[in-house]
């Protein structure tokens, strides 16, 4: 049935990839470099076609590698104009020496990442591997559920990137082919209110100007370099207050509520998993599933990873009986990165819920209703212990 509220939005059919190439459209970077890898190929692909249909004016930069790609975008931001780029797995890794030469310089670059597994062995399917790797680099991680959360999340990061109080490089995340090429109903909202959002181009730059030619010098020494980092991690701090001000202005276009996280039925859960990316779909349909049983469970989902809202995670667990967190990534020698980000959260609370470890999805491997079910069996039964757990690992 027609509404007035279609008017702002056209539906489309999309993969996640194409989704944020929609986003990239309406935002019309002045530069866009990006080498393709799978599963970011939908992307590239997607927005180098609407630049041949004339449908961006941007100046699609080919290179010959990530780093490569990420250096061009470096040297466009710092000339004082939007860039973009995009990439997954080993690409980002070949861009490690750039990820920080870009956030040290408080550059607000907008890359997405279709997170895929890295090697070795070579693996070509989604996980966190990548962006969990660099989850200390100073960007700004944002992880998308479903299609529509990347082509939001993209838009939402240019402009918390280029905010003054924040002024850092962001990554939107997306699960390799579980996002990235799945196809999703996608509300592509209209043009002109979101240009309107997003506005014009706004930093303290250019470094580089041709008219009135400076120089910079590159080195901190000790008498310096502590510093130039501790203001890095305040505009971190910024980050929180600054993406819930701009979700309101956003929710103004789309009528939708943009927070740090996700609550699914958890406000009177006793037992609630917590996860971040695809995967949040299938516990949904699980928490609706057990609800009607009346099992009280609710999943948090993770939105804003990088910076960590600490606080805010202790107040949405305090009083609950127990909690699973889900990571999709190993961290070699240590605990999961999400599930001892949300151990550190709780360290303050007087009466902590048990709280349970758990690896799940590497390298492509599908997460079922039926391990969702399980997860809260076990958190419901009480077996919970300090060990980390695999989901779906062959014994």
């Amino acid at each position: 049935m027609f509404n007035q509220e279609s008017k702002k939005y056209k539906l489309k059919a999309l993969m996640g990839g194409a989704a944020v190439a929609e986003a990239m459209r309406q935002i019309n970077p002045e530069v866009f470099c990006a080498y393709p890898i799978t599963p970011q190929t939908p992307i590239i692909e997607t927005f180098t076609k609407l630049k041949a249909d004339g449908e961006v004016d941007s100046e699609v930069v080919l290179v010959e590698s990530e780093h490569s790609a990420l250096s061009a975008v470096f040297g466009a931001s710092a000339a004082g104009v939007r860039a973009m780029t995009a990439t997954a797995s080993q690409g980002l890794a070949l861009m490690a020496e750039i990820l920080w030469a870009v956030s040290g310089t408080r550059l607000p670059v907008v890359m997405a990442v279709a997170g895929r597994a890295l090697s070795s062995p070579i693996n070509v399917h989604g996980d966190h591997s990548d962006s969990i790797g660099f989850r200390d680099a100073g960007w700004i991680q944002l992880y998308s559920e479903t299609a529509q959360e990347a082509y939001e999340n993209t838009l939402l990061a240019i402009r918390l990137a280029e905010d003054e109080k924040v002024r850092t490089p962001a990554m939107v995340m997306l699960d390799g082919f579980f996002t990235s090429h799945n196809v999703e109903d996608v509300k592509i909202w209209q043009d002109d209110l979101v240009k309107k959002f997003l506005g014009q181009c706004k930093t303290n730059f250019p470094l580089f100007d041709t008219q009135n030619p400076t120089s910079y010098g590159p080195l901190a020494l000790p008498n310096y370099y502590f510093e130039f980092k501790a203001q890095q991690q305040e505009a971190m701090k910024n980050v929180v207050p600054v993406f819930k001000k701009i979700g309101a202005e956003f929710k103004k276009i789309t009528g939708k509520n943009y927070d740090l996280f996700e609550e699914y039925k958890t406000k009177d859960a006793d037992y609630v998993i917590i996860a971040m990316g695809s995967s949040c779909g299938t516990i949904k349909n699980v928490v609706d599933d057990l609800r009607k049983e009346g099992k009280k469970v609710g999943l948090l989902k993770i939105i804003l990873y990088r910076p960590f809202p600490y606080q805010q995670i202790a107040k949405i667990l305090t009083g609950k009986k127990g909690v699973a967190v889900l990571d999709r990534a190993f961290s070699f020698g240590a605990e999961g990165a999400l599930y001892t980000d949300v151990k550190s959260a709780l360290y303050d609370l007087v009466k902590r819920p048990a709280l349970q470890s758990y690896v799940y999805g590497l390298g492509g491997r599908d997460f079922y209703d039926t391990d969702a079910k399980a997860i809260f069996k076990d958190l419901i039964a009480g077996k919970t212990n300090t060990q980390e757990k695999y989901i779906g690992l062959r014994k």
